[in-house]
């Protein structure tokens, strides 16, 4: 996912702020909230996104199998050996 400068918000900000993250994804759709320099999570415009709403349990499951076996793939091989 590409992060634009102008949708990174700080925890404090959105915290303090959060109608400046509402109207941010207003208009470009989504919003990164930083964590100790991290991303930690993303807002988005629900009615742009509504095919992430209408998941089964079972396709979110799936989705997120995917990411974890993507993200610990070369851990899984040496337990595998």
């Amino acid at each position: 996912m590409m992060i634009h400068s102008e949708t990174i918000f700080s925890m404090t900000q959105a915290n303090q702020n959060f109608s400046q993250v509402a109207r941010t994804v207003d208009r470009t759709g989504k919003a990164v909230i930083f964590k100790n320099n991290k991303p930690k999570y993303v807002v988005l415009d629900a009615e742009s996104n509504a095919f992430l709403l209408n998941l089964t349990d079972d396709e979110k499951i799936d989705i997120a199998a995917q990411q974890i076996l993507a993200r610990f793939l070369p851990a899984f091989k040496e337990l595998a050996k």
